[in-house]
């Protein structure tokens, strides 16, 4: 109840005063922030934030009394340099004759002590003015500050910009790096002297790609500079063909649990890179843990928010932090700055506090007896601010690497350029409303930031300064190594450099000679989830594993892979197989049935040697032409036969060699006429005999009258030419062809001859087989004739011979792949024709040379004289 009185009260009282204030036409301050700055008047005044100090501390919250303000602890060196470096430039400004004549500019900066809500205090109190009381409420004349440099912090950026945004105040950055703040729908009158993230992280990842790194992990400050560039980096990443292997947060709050946490998963993961994107402020507890836990053999890659900074070049740091990789915006050189920043005193003016604490700091002194300086702790010594800071060695003084100095030296230029523009302006062509231009008296924050857009000029240094269309500076960044000094401590040399712009395409430079590594054998170290996969091989990625991690297999028979990690193998164009090394289509090996194969050449000797015995029969029988053996049952024909034999072997020839047209033409040609001249012999043969055992009867004396010698010659030249007509019809209309053949093995071309046509091909088998299933038949029935020599029994275990192989020949040919198909044909050939040739001839032979006593008319009849 009374809680509630007392906030209707409160309420009640601030609206009597609001209306006392409307009625009076005269605006009060309500109150003012406790802030630490340095302030000079001038006639156009610019604002400045700064991390002067690295730490805010905020009091105990009692809800009985008014909060006491938060205050600021530990100093830091280099950030206040930057803002003295915001002080010089505005004084050579205001020297300078030929920019802003007749103006001088005056400057007010804050200290945000790295604290969201002390940036947000401080850039309000900027915009709010000094004065107590503001009596113009037409608000003419021109804007407490007209432009402000800073915030250095991406988060403050982005909340003071979304703030003052909606006034077009210009900001100018000159450190915060979030991509998020290109947007210039959120961020209109946001500019920044620093590349984007965007830029760095492309920069950092050029470095990983350049040494091979495709497994690192990743630490990120909990803000939004971390937050963004962290995305960006995973994105990246993943273009690049990289994974990241951890990704952990830095606690704002310094977490000792979470600290020790982090600290673990570095040491155990496989990852020897690891990146980190954050402040100082965030890291300097994690890197008192690495000292802690002895955690070495990691290559460091830092971002340009620590890559420079002072904090961890201590020798305590070295065995840890030595080799690290950083990047940093470039470094530039300011003339005069060193004399200026000596010259410094301290001031008793309220709102250059910030000097006062400078002093205290870098001396270890106190203004006051009793004061505080460092930490908490009570000084002894007054400060005379008589002190000499030429015999001082900090980062204060340091300007041999002015980075983020020379970044808010070129903010004030950039604003102090648009402003000159802006004055410069010729009335009736101006570039706004009607050709007007903007008026210096009553000046209006998005006047200047059109001049801003577009302003363009060169440093004393040499580097060109412009805005692209989303605000951001041209991306140009040295690659630092962090390497032993001699002292012990951390010296920072520039090893190359990542230039987007660079008209030679090589974004990327390095001094690898000059790079120092912090491992045992002084070489960059390995930093990959699974070692490349050679030529040959394939990756298969591990389930469940980010893609980086992978096992290798080899490529199948058939496919190759020729380039390091390839994801798929590639399958060999048709006629071409993969080499043992699979990193290769090599032409496949033809296979045929050729002379030097040890095939070709047994098959070649059996035939040659057929065809040899068959001149020797052929010799022998010509030489006992007139002896009954060789007369009986027709000499001639037994001529003819072995003739057709003789054709029957060398047609084997045509089935061995490289398959050519003509050959796969005339081989089945040849065989068929062949086979069917022998065979068709063999039958004649075999109905003489019965022609002339019939003849031998009473009843059958008129028998060879009607089968002598020219129907024997006829018989045979009808049956083989009903072959010939066959073969003709087969080749004239599907020709045999030479084919190459990959159905019987996927790594060898099997060049054949493709039959054509399989009726034409059966129809030549299957007559041959009619002739011989007649022969034999006819021959079977012969076989008990009374005659002393019989020749239907020779002839009936011929044609059986003949048969049988040619009855197994169909399963064993169907069944056979590539040249042992031709082959298993060859040797039913020659098999075949040794079996007739033996089985006739060879019982001739071996009377006609071993008792020749037997080769007479009288022994050959004798058997049936006896049976007279």
């Amino acid at each position: 109840m009374w809680i509630t009185l007392n906030i209707c009260l409160y309420l009640s009282f601030n609206c009597i005063s609001a209306a006392s204030i409307l009625r009076s036409g005269t605006c009060q301050l309500q109150g003012r922030f406790k802030l630490n700055g340095m302030y000079q008047d001038g006639d156009v005044m610019l604002g400045g934030l700064f991390e002067v100090h690295f730490f805010t501390v905020f009091p105990e919250l009692s809800f009985r009394t008014a909060p006491e303000p938060p205050y600021c602890e530990k100093f830091d060196m280099e950030s206040f340099q930057q803002a003295q470096t915001m002080v010089f430039a505005i004084d050579e400004i205001n020297k300078n004759p030929k920019l802003l004549p007749n103006i001088t500019l005056g400057y007010h900066l804050y200290d945000n002590c790295v604290m969201l809500g002390m940036a947000f205090r401080a850039a309000i109190s900027l915009v709010s003015g000094t004065e107590e009381y503001f009596s113009n409420l037409n608000c003419t004349g021109p804007p407490p500050v007209i432009g402000i440099v800073g915030d250095p912090g991406s988060t403050p950026s982005i909340a003071i910009s979304s703030v003052l945004g909606l006034f077009r105040v210009p900001i100018v950055s000159h450190y915060a790096t979030c991509s998020c703040l290109s947007d210039r729908k959120k961020y209109p009158s946001f500019f920044r002297t620093i590349p984007s993230d965007a830029f760095q992280v492309r920069a950092m990842v050029q470095i990983l790609r350049h040494f091979g790194w495709t497994w690192v992990g990743l630490l990120y400050s909990d803000d939004d500079y971390g937050i963004y560039a962290s995305l960006s980096f995973k994105q990246e990443m993943q273009l690049f063909g990289g994974c990241v292997a951890f990704s952990e947060i830095l606690p704002h709050d310094n977490n000792p649990k979470d600290i020790q946490r982090i600290i673990g998963v570095i040491q155990a993961s496989t990852a020897r890179v690891v990146v980190v994107f954050s402040t100082s402020s965030y890291l300097m507890t994690l890197m008192d843990e690495v000292v802690l836990q002895n955690l070495t053999g990691r290559q460091w890659i830092a971002s340009e928010a620590w890559a420079t900074s002072p904090v961890f070049h201590t020798p305590r740091f070295l065995p840890f932090l030595g080799g690290t990789l950083g990047i940093a915006i470039r470094r530039g050189e300011i003339q005069g700055l060193q004399k200026y920043l000596l010259r410094l005193c301290p001031s008793n003016d309220p709102k250059n506090n910030m000097l006062s604490i400078f002093w205290e700091n870098m001396f270890r002194c106190s203004f006051k007896t009793g004061g505080t300086a460092i930490n908490g702790e009570p000084m002894k010594k007054l400060c005379t601010g008589k002190e000499d800071l030429s015999t001082t060695n900090t980062p204060y003084t340091d300007v041999s690497g002015l980075r983020a100095a020379y970044n808010v030296y070129k903010a004030v230029y950039a604003l102090a350029h648009a402003l000159h523009d802006l004055i410069q302006c010729e009335e009736g062509r101006g570039p706004f409303n009607k050709n007007s231009c903007a008026d210096i008296i009553n000046l209006k924050p998005w006047q200047l930031v059109h001049y801003l857009q577009k302003v363009n000029f060169t440093t004393g240094f040499g580097d060109h300064v412009s805005f692209d269309k989303n605000g951001d500076a041209l991306a140009i960044y040295d690659v630092l190594n962090w390497q032993p000094n001699s002292d012990g401590s951390i010296r920072i040399y520039s090893v190359g450099v990542v230039n987007e712009g660079a008209g030679n395409g090589k974004v990327l430079t390095l001094n690898e000679d000059a790079l120092y590594w912090n491992f045992p054998l002084k070489k960059p170290p390995r930093s990959v989830c699974s070692e490349s996969c050679p030529p040959g091989t394939r990756q298969a990625m591990r389930k469940g594993l980010p893609v980086c991690c992978f096992d290798c297999l080899p490529c199948r028979d058939g496919e190759i892979s020729n380039t390091t990690d390839a994801i798929e193998c590639m399958v060999c164009p048709d006629e071409f197989w993969s080499n043992p090394d699979k990193n290769q289509c090599v032409p496949k090996e033809v296979e045929f049935l050729s002379y030097e194969d040890p095939l070709g050449i047994s098959l070649t000797t059996a035939s040659l040697l057929g065809t040899c015995i068959c001149g020797l029969v052929m010799v022998i029988f010509a030489h006992h032409r007139n002896t009954p053996i060789v007369r009986a049952n027709n000499s001639e024909l037994s001529f003819l036969l072995l003739l057709s034999l003789k054709l029957c072997f060398l047609c084997v020839l045509l089935f061995i060699g490289r398959p050519q047209l003509w050959t796969c033409q005339l081989r089945h040609a040849v065989f068929g006429i062949s086979f069917v001249l022998c065979v068709s012999s063999i039958l004649v043969k075999t109905m003489v005999v019965i022609a002339v055992f019939k003849s031998s009867r009473p009843e059958g004396k008129g028998a060879m009258k009607w089968f002598g010698a020219a129907q024997q010659r006829c018989t045979v030249l009808v049956l083989t030419a009903l072959q010939v007509v066959i073969c003709a019809v087969w080749l004239s209309t599907a020709s045999p062809t030479p084919h190459k053949n990959n159905q019987y093995t996927r790594s060898k071309i099997v060049y054949e001859c493709a039959i054509g046509s399989v009726a034409g091909f059966s129809m030549l088998l299957g007559y041959i087989g009619l002739l011989a299933a007649v022969s034999f038949l006819l021959a079977f029935l012969a076989r008990n004739l009374p005659d002393n020599f019989n020749e239907a029994k020779f002839i009936t275990f011929s044609m059986l011979i003949f048969c049988a192989v040619w009855i197994a020949f169909v399963p064993a040919y169907v069944s056979s792949p590539g040249k042992y198909a031709v082959a298993v044909e060859i040797f039913a050939i020659l098999a075949s024709s040794f079996g007739l040739l033996v089985a006739i001839f060879a019982p001739k032979c071996y009377i006609i040379l071993l008792h020749p006593e037997k080769n007479t008319k009288k022994a050959i009849m004798g058997r049936e004289t006896q049976k007279k």
